[in-house]
């Protein structure tokens, strides 16, 4: 995790899982099964979880340059169930390409 871009998709991954245990599993339980203390913990994990989000979004942003639409675009998908995981797969194919084309340079 030694740039901007790899802190923010670790911490993309960890928002994502956070989100679909709350949804998927701490919030059926308490509202199927009345037991409430998931949604607490878990809870307040994907709350801790999204403002890191959010903190590593901006740092990325300008560290990255992104348009505003891409970081618009970064930020919704924080709401959608498995956006977080696309956005990572998409950022991890930007990253290759990056990389290739540098390689590629270099040899030129």
């Amino acid at each position: 995790m030694s740039t901007p871009l790899s802190r923010f998709r670790a911490i993309a991954l960890y928002e994502g899982i956070s989100f679909l245990v709350l949804l998927f599993l701490a919030m059926p339980l308490k509202y199927m099964l009345d037991i409430p203390e998931p949604v607490k913990y878990v809870g307040w994990a994907h709350g801790v979880l999204f403002v890191l989000y959010v903190v590593t979004l901006a740092h990325v942003f300008f560290a990255e340059r992104w348009s505003f639409l891409k970081g618009v675009v970064a930020f919704a998908l924080s709401f959608v169930p498995f956006g977080t995981f696309w956005l990572d797969k998409k950022l991890k194919q930007e990253e290759e390409a990056k990389l290739a084309a540098r390689r590629e340079k270099q040899v030129a």
